[in-house]
């Protein structure tokens, strides 16, 4: 898979949102119909106060096993400084530079961000799936915009986020007792079928276990980037 050419990345904040409300237009929030799902990943990065460095990773994991096949890493400095709601265009250069190492590329990708759970229903996992033309999931560990009503303290209990009159993503308990993950649709993804992978794939943990490995590898990534300048301190 190809990326696609989107636009460049050297954006102010007012160009990345009329960026996100034009690209918007092109989100197809429903599965293909021959979807089949045999490899998985994962995306995330990790950053530090006073580091203009982004550390990306994505991790294929075979879909049933949830065995991991490849991963890929790549460290990119960072173009925008966080901005609540212009995530994707601080992440996806680094995440980009991943996924062009990739050999195995996934069926369907889940970021560690939001979908269209997002003020301009384009978050993380909108632009990544539109840029790497993959079905995508947003499962994001904090509520960016919206309400949900009573969740179900079991596993598996599900309460939709609404926003301005919008169901725009789920509030998903993925182990009994433990706080919800968010879970709304990126790019060629529904709802229902974002929280039901959402649910496959997190079979002991809080967290996907693809974002879950995914988020080890930038973070082990990140720390073996800072080993010889401690090795070199007196």
């Amino acid at each position: 898979m190809e990326l696609e050419s989107l636009h460049g990345w050297e954006v102010t904040p007012q160009e990345a949102v009329a960026l996100q409300n034009t690209l918007r237009e092109r989100l197809v929030l429903r599965p293909p119909a021959e979807l089949r799902v045999s490899r998985i990943a994962g995306a995330d990065i990790s950053t530090e106060r006073g580091n203009i460095t982004g550390y990306g990773g994505v991790v294929v994991l075979d879909a049933m096993s949830l065995l991991p096949l490849e991963q890929a890493g790549a460290a990119v400095t960072l173009r925008l400084p966080y901005i609540p709601g212009l995530l994707s265009f601080r992440e996806l250069p680094v995440l980009a530079a991943a996924w062009e190492q990739l050999a195995q590329k996934p069926d369907l990708l889940i970021f560690d961000g939001q979908g269209i759970a997002h003020p301009r229903r384009f978050g993380l996992a909108c632009h990544g799936g539109l840029l790497f033309g993959v079905p995508s999931i947003g499962c994001a560990k904090s509520l960016l915009v919206g309400t949900y009503g009573h969740l179900g303290p079991e596993r598996g209990a599900t309460a939709e986020i609404r926003h301005r009159g919008e169901v725009v993503g789920m509030a998903v308990r993925t182990r009994r007792g433990v706080s919800p993950v968010y879970v709304s649709p990126g790019h060629l993804m529904d709802l229902p079928t974002a929280v039901e992978w959402v649910l496959r794939v997190s079979p002991r943990y809080r967290e996907p276990e693809t974002t879950r490995r995914a988020h080890r590898l930038v973070n082990a990534l990140r720390r073996a980037a800072h080993e010889p300048s401690r090795r070199e301190a007196p």
